[in-house]
């Protein structure tokens, strides 16, 4: 195993990624990465690995709930900040001296290294014998699987939905935003409130450079492809792929939505919070801030993504409770992870209301945890929505994406011009 992490440490793979691709990243605090043994008072101790001080409560709850129930277990959470890539780097050092966490958050942009890197334990038999594979999404419980193994339980997810301001849409006039929308009432809606005559530095909607909330979502909709089913070709210069992207930069071009350049200086989050959008696609991680931002949390509401050509148009992330290959009780770590895919453990995480829990029968407690919006927009179509492309080149694919198509975006080269340059690239990438 040893000789795989220095090969994971050689790819630089715990370089950060952005905030859009991991559900409930950020937070603050220290946390050490030795991994669990059996102390002094003769428990099984085992330690368990986050990165969120928002969902430390959550798991506070879930460990007491655990070892209420097993006592002879004692559980310690380590938390580590995600910010810079402090997790991934603290993991890695820690699984290369044979002390990470017994038990560890996961996402599926680090799944292949780390099978790679011979971090985590396999844990199929495990889940067999559970009612894992009956209980969720099957998208979410294949993101952990690799070549017929799996290596994480399902813990939460995020989708996407369509966030509106009432007030701006009251003043324009125009009736809002419903569940049952197309791509082409999204645009009949911006241009009847950019008719309407909104105030200055007010647009309609917005249009950034994003892959996981905007353009993958119309890509997969309208039949284009990232990555081939093996993962040695990129799908850029499919006609599919590039309509799929082509339909925000229309948006753009037709001013209904900021330029690609005021959006690399201030995030459409942070223009919809400002009252300077009257419309914004938003991940479920971002309902918390949203619903905690006093200027806007009683103008605002959501609903499900706009269909593209007719077809259901959400792309699904999350995270999972993994294994620590080398756990000195990796048997006990195994089994409180099966039980953190519980009905009991996703009912505790899911009444917080800050995350969607990944098992189905307990995806409506983030609805129901803030009645006031229309939270189901994030989970009523769950189960179509498409999941990210990984790779072991994931990161460096997603910044090759936006560097090129900025290009595009900001009328610098047409889309097909910088697709074709993507593509020669990225496909490079994966050859090595």
């Amino acid at each position: 195993m040893k000789k795989n992490l220095k090969k994971l440490a050689a790819l630089g793979l715990c370089a950060a990624m952005g905030a859009t691709m991991v559900t409930g990243c950020g937070g603050s605090g220290d946390g050490s990465s030795d991994g669990g043994s059996s102390g002094g008072s003769g428990k099984t101790e085992l330690a368990f690995g986050i990165w969120d001080e928002n969902q430390r409560p959550a798991m506070e709850q879930l460990v007491e709930a655990y070892e209420k129930e097993h006592e002879d277990v004692s559980i310690e959470i380590q938390l580590t900040p995600y910010k810079g890539g402090e997790y991934w780097t603290k993991l890695e050092a820690a699984a290369g001296g044979g002390k990470a966490p017994d038990v560890f958050w996961l996402n599926v942009l680090h799944l292949d290294s780390y099978v790679d890197g011979g971090i985590l334990a396999d844990l199929t038999e495990a889940i067999d014998g559970s009612d894992i594979n009956d209980a969720f999404p099957e998208a979410l419980v294949n993101n952990y699987v690799r070549d017929g193994v799996n290596y994480a339980v399902p813990k939460d997810f995020d989708t996407n939905a369509l966030w509106y301001n009432k007030e701006i849409f009251d003043n324009a006039e125009v009736a809002y935003p419903t569940d049952d929308m197309s791509y082409e009432d999204l645009v009949k809606m911006a241009e009847d409130l950019k008719a309407a005559g909104l105030d200055d530095g007010v647009y309609p909607f917005a249009c950034p450079v994003d892959f996981q909330t905007w353009y993958y979502q119309t890509v997969y909709a309208n039949g284009g492809y990232i990555l081939n089913d093996d993962k040695t070709e990129t799908g850029y210069e499919d006609p599919k792929t590039q309509e799929g992207i082509q339909c925000w930069i229309d948006m753009i071009d037709k001013e209904l939505s900021p330029g690609s350049a005021a959006l690399s200086e201030t995030t459409a989050d942070a223009m919809f919070e400002g009252g300077q959008l009257a419309m914004n696609f938003a991940g479920s991680y971002m309902v918390p801030e949203y619903a905690g931002n006093d200027a806007i949390s009683d103008k605002i509401d959501c609903v499900e993504i706009p269909t593209f050509n007719g077809v259901e148009n959400n792309c699904i992330n999350g995270l999972g409770y993994a294994v620590f290959e080398g756990s000195k009780n990796k048997d006990a770590a195994i089994e409180f992870a099966i039980w953190l895919g519980s009905e009991e453990a996703m009912k505790i995480q899911g009444e917080t209301g800050v995350v969607i829990s990944a098992r189905t029968d307990a995806q409506h407690y983030f609805a129901d945890a803030k009645p006031d919006y229309n939270l189901a927009a994030y989970t009523n179509h769950a189960d179509k929505a498409y999941p990210l492309p990984v790779c072991m080149v994931a990161a460096e694919l997603y910044d090759l994406e936006a560097t090129y198509l900025q290009k595009a975006y900001s009328g610098e080269e047409s889309l097909e011009d910088a697709c074709k340059e993507l593509k020669a690239e990225a496909d490079a990438l994966l050859a090595k």
